[in-house]
């Protein structure tokens, strides 16, 4: 709150010294007022204390040493002054009646704090500033603690990189001698580090040195970096960065020979100034390994060390080659081997020979396995991860197995490891699983827009480690505009305590295809699916899995009636009946043959080989799945579907990480042939591609679809015409209606490299990459389609059956009338409207790869998940419908 300015007591307290306390500088201590004049000495006859209200008189008394009797001097005066401001209870004293030897105590106490007030605090809560105040409402107010509170203020600013923040404690008089502590408080920019110099570098350009720090630069470039602002810690830690560079680069000698941060004057930024001598750079001399243990021989080993004599030394190929060691050494079951690298430096040829001397240690078994830190998992779903039992030999491969695949359950805080210490013998080791639990419930409503579903909303609840046992369990609705979901599942990891996963899920789902005409999205066919499926999974071995399945569903596809059916016969006679049929005119022969009822009750199978270090956000490793479907055990439909699938992903120095996924399928139906243009494979059976997996492409804007073009017209209302009489097609895509068909088969592969960003965006949860996609789809049957000439184009004929036939500018038959009382219209009418010109042309069913580079961004936003993906479309085919830029965002609470 804001006080008047005629309350503001910070500048005006009467009689109190140094009221406004600076923070920088501590206020020097308020002179006392003179005691007596330098001549008055004399014995003391009385002493009388004036202007107390709280304290009693002899408590003021009992504050100093001087007593009715006493000889007294100026000396001994002024200490006793002293002596009452040192006990911090008044804010002025004074002493009168030196001359008498009746000396008067004049004394005014410091008031008493009503409340205390923080002002101007926004980066800052409340809750984190007043923990660090000793000032309290009711206590007695002194300069020393106001003084202390506000450099408790100051501090925590600048464990924030706030340098620049300033505190004002000011005074509110109040009556009864109390006061209000209102604290001023400045906050300041974050002081950001403008500018790092580096003296002393000759071999490499400063640039070069800057991107092997933490600390950066501010400015445009390290918009996401948290490290621009001003840390200590981070200078040391950058020191070290430092030396670990020129070490790598044969510089054994490096050293870092001062390191000073200067705060510049309006303590805005810091200008950070290195200090380096980079010694001489030296060669890798003689490379050689011993071994003292028997099972481990130096020749058998000595493959693995990458160090060459002649390369240039490199300290971090040291310690690598010291790890691999120790790793082999582990496989064998030596958990403690000793690997130490022996230098031998040269500083006349500048060599740096290195000898790797494995110590003799003995054979090590499992004593015992500790799980720590779960407090709500239980014991055996951690243990039953782990590939190392007691009394097993150790096996370093085991023990970093085990870790992949409790950190893959997704229970537990990343950096899980698994530590080995000493056992009861030097035999034994035991290994302790130190977790920490993350919570594994979800209860999650989301708001949010997407290009794919417009507005949408989601509710849905899950947990994945239902009441510690490893068993997910999780329900959910989805609704948008063009689709709308429920389901429930469960699924029980370890079934009677033996590796058999078994589950189950119950869904209804509600789908609207679309396709655009300009700008405008229409709902072409309606899906309706309600089923249910039971899989189980085993294990073949450590990396293989064979997944087992069953599921039963009913589809009904359907067209809106009163857009896309008609009463019109297919010889274009109108029913006499009145029944509405499907119209081909209005909604393409494709969607009618798609619509109908049928149940699919089909099984599968999944073969799986998975060795990744983490299922969840995975940086090494590979995953292939093989799986096929079989639909036709009842049911009416009946088809055989093969999928394949790879993932690979390599972790790569400073962050990066590589992934490679390719996958492709083909569906073979097992009916009979369904008629000329119509293909075995129904529409919702069959691949498609394109958003969101298909970067650079709109929703199903890959492979094979139907263009619906309508033609140009004049201004005046006739269509316009070629040169040869033709009525020209209107080459607009946006105008035409586009319905993808899928295919029979398909194929994808994505090379993506993940970026890392600085310490503050990977806070944020933003994770950048750059990717390359290449995909078809294809082998579907070429529909048959239809052309419609605009009106008045119509040329009449009688064929030798009697039926008159209306024919298009090309010859092609539109309309057959049996009835030859009937013309031919000046324009098709179905279902009581004319129908405007088109042509339909069957595009993009070719097994040519689509080819898109792009960008993509992965933002955990306080919003919700953010994705952006920026992609152009290298290679396409005509029909294809490319898309630069596609996003998703959505709002989330728990």
């Amino acid at each position: 709150m804001r006080f008047a300015p005629a309350l503001m007591m910070g500048t005006m307290l009467a009689g109190m010294p140094a009221v406004a306390f600076a923070q920088a500088t501590p206020p020097a201590q308020a002179t006392p007022a003179p005691a007596a004049p330098q001549h008055g000495t004399g014995i003391i006859k009385s002493i009388t204390v004036t202007g107390a209200q709280r304290l009693e008189a002899d408590t003021v008394r009992s504050y100093i040493k001087l007593k009715p009797g006493d000889a007294y001097t100026p000396e001994l005066l002024d200490q006793a002054i002293k002596d009452l401001y040192a006990a911090e209870l008044f804010a002025d004293v004074s002493i009168a009646g030196i001359d008498t030897g009746n000396l008067v105590l004049q004394v005014r106490e410091n008031p008493v704090i009503n409340r205390i007030v923080l002002e101007g605090n926004k980066r800052i809560k409340e809750d984190k500033i007043r923990p660090e105040i000793k000032l309290a409402p009711r206590q007695i107010f002194t300069r020393s603690k106001a003084r202390a509170d506000v450099a408790r203020i100051i501090e925590l600013y600048r464990r924030q990189g706030r340098y620049a923040a300033t505190v004002e404690p000011k005074m509110v008089q109040l009556d009864q001698n109390r006061v209000d502590i209102v604290f001023e408080i400045h906050e300041g920019p974050k002081s950001r580090v403008l500018r790092i110099n580096i003296i002393g570098n000759k071999h490499f350009k400063a640039g070069r040195l800057k991107q092997e720090m933490a600390t950066k630069t501010s400015g445009i470039t390290h918009i996401f970096s948290g490290g621009t602002s001003y840390d200590p810690d981070r200078l040391a830690y950058d020191q070290q960065k430092l030396r670990q560079f020129y070490l790598t680069e044969g510089y054994a000698d490096f050293h870092v020979v001062s390191a000073v941060a200067e705060l510049t004057p309006d303590k805005r930024d810091f200008i950070i100034t290195y200090v380096v001598d980079e010694g001489d750079r030296y060669h890798f001399g003689d490379v050689n390994v011993e071994s003292e243990i028997r099972d481990l021989k130096a020749d058998e080993v000595k493959y693995l060390i990458r160090a060459k004599k002649g390369d240039w030394y490199n300290a971090k190929l040291v310690e690598d080659q010291v790890d691999s060691l120790t790793e082999t050494a582990g496989l064998l079951g030596y958990a403690f081997a000793d690997v130490r690298p022996n230098f031998d430096r040269d500083k006349d040829k500048k060599t740096m020979s290195v000898t790797f001397r494995i110590a003799n240690a003995p054979r090590v078994y499992v004593e015992r396995v500790d799980i720590n830190g779960n407090t709500v998992t239980r014991d055996k779903v951690i243990r039953r991860e782990m590939r190392l039992a007691e009394g097993d030999a150790f096996n370093g491969f085991r023990v970093k197995r085990s870790r992949d695949r409790i950190q893959s359950l997704g229970y537990f805080q990343d950096k899980l490891e698994i530590d080995q210490k000493q056992g009861t013998n030097p035999d034994q080791v035991i290994l302790s699983a130190n977790v920490e639990e993350k919570p594994t419930g979800q209860l999650q409503v989301s708001a949010g827009y997407s290009s794919l579903e417009k507005f949408l909303v989601s509710l849905s609840i899950s947990q994945s480690n239902f009441m510690g046992k490893g068993q997910e369990v999780r329900a959910s609705v989805d609704w948008s505009v063009y689709s709308k979901s429920a389901s429930v599942g469960f699924t029980e990891p370890y079934l009677f305590d033996h590796n058999i996963a078994v589950g189950g899920d119950i869904f209804r789902r509600d789908y609207n295809s679309f396709n655009y005409v300009g700008d405008s999205r229409n709902t072409t066919y309606d899906q309706t699916t309600t089923g249910f499926q039971i899989r189980a999974g085993v294990p073949l071995t450590e990396f293989w899995s064979l997944a087992l399945r069953y599921g039963l569903s009913q589809d009904n596809v359907s067209l809106n009636k009163n857009s896309f059916y008609s009463a019109y016969l297919p010889n274009g006679s109108i029913d006499p009946t009145g029944t509405l049929r499907c119209d081909p005119l209005l909604a393409g022969r494709y969607l009618c043959d798609a619509i109908g009822n049928r149940t699919t009750s089909s099984v599968g199978y999944s073969l799986v080989y998975d060795n990744l270090n983490d299922r969840i956000r995975p940086t090494r490793g590979q995953r292939l799945v093989f799986s096929q479907d079989f639909a036709g055990l009842g049911g009416s439909v009946k088809y055989l579907r093969t999928k394949g699938e790879g993932h690979k992903y390599w972790g790569l120095p400073k962050g990066f990480v590589l992934s490679a996924n390719i996958e492709g399928g083909y569906i073979k139906s097992l009916e009979n042939d369904r008629g000329a243009g119509v293909d075995k494979v129904r529409l919702t059976d069959r691949f498609f591609q394109g958003e969101p997996d298909f970067a650079g492409f709109d929703i199903r804007g890959v492979g094979p679809r139907v263009l619906r073009r309508p033609y140009l017209y004049n201004s005046d209302g006739s269509v316009q015409t070629d040169a040869n009489g033709n009525p020209v097609v209107d080459p607009n895509r946006k105008n035409a209606s586009d319905d993808a068909l899928g295919g029979r088969a398909y194929y994808f592969g994505k090379l993506e490299l993940q970026i890392p960003l600085g310490n503050g965006a990977r806070e944020l949860g933003i994770r950048p990459s750059i990717f390359a996609d290449v995909g078809s789809v294809f082998g579907v049957k070429a529909p048959i389609t239809q052309t419609v000439p605009p009106a008045g184009q119509f040329r009449e004929v009688l064929n030798s059956s009697g039926q008159r036939l209306c024919l298009d500018s090309t010859g092609n038959v539109a309309q057959t009338i049996t009835d030859l009382s009937i013309k031919c219209p000046t324009g098709l009418t179905t279902n009581g409207t004319t129908i405007p010109g088109f042509t339909e042309e069957f595009l993009g069913n070719t097994w040519r790869p689509r080819v898109t580079v792009g960008i993509g961004i992965n933002w955990q936003s306080p919003f919700g998940p953010f994705r952006i993906d920026i992609a152009k479309a290298l290679v396409k085919y005509p029909g294809d419908d490319p898309k630069l830029f596609t996003f998703n965002v959505g709002t989330s609470f728990q």
